[in-house]
């Protein structure tokens, strides 16, 4: 399974658009290369190097195989219809909140699950409730990190 995104290469330091400095817009993301029987994917994104311990940036649920990547700045809620859920994130919101540290670089972990069921969860479900509904169900994971370091 490959996951990236467009805007940045893996490791390196990601566009201040996308970040509390700049429009903190979510960056467009990409994957290919579904295990076999995948029913739905999730993403989640956080910071390992936040001071407070892991922070959530972004939490997405019962993402169709069928859909091939993300744009550019995301919508913040989606057509229920669809099925695809966000995650409350570690400022209490559901939707992307992008890279702020308060000092220094910091890795920002995006996670691709393939996984082979849908998620049995409601939207604004917390990180664990996600996790958890996950369990038994991971067929793949992918993941890629940028950096970033608050110019302000």
């Amino acid at each position: 399974m490959k996951f990236y995104s467009p805007a940045f290469a893996a490791t390196e330091e990601i566009p201040e658009k996308y970040t509390c400095d700049g429009e903190d817009i979510s960056p467009p993301l990409k994957w290919s290369d579904l295990p076999e029987g995948t029913k739905s994917l999730t993403i989640i994104c956080d910071d390992p190097d936040a001071p407070s311990g892991v922070w959530d940036h972004w939490l997405i649920f019962n993402i169709s195989p069928e859909i091939t990547g993300l744009e550019e700045d995301t919508p913040k809620v989606f057509d229920p219809f669809r099925g695809i859920g966000h995650g409350i994130n570690s400022w209490n919101n559901s939707y992307y909140g992008g890279p702020c540290p308060p000092s220094g670089q910091h890795r920002y972990y995006f996670k691709l699950y393939a996984l082979d069921a849908k998620l049995r969860i409601k939207p604004g479900s917390g990180k664990g409730a996600i996790l958890r509904a996950m369990e038994g169900h991971v067929l793949e994971k992918a993941h890629f990190f940028g950096v970033y370091s608050q110019k302000k």
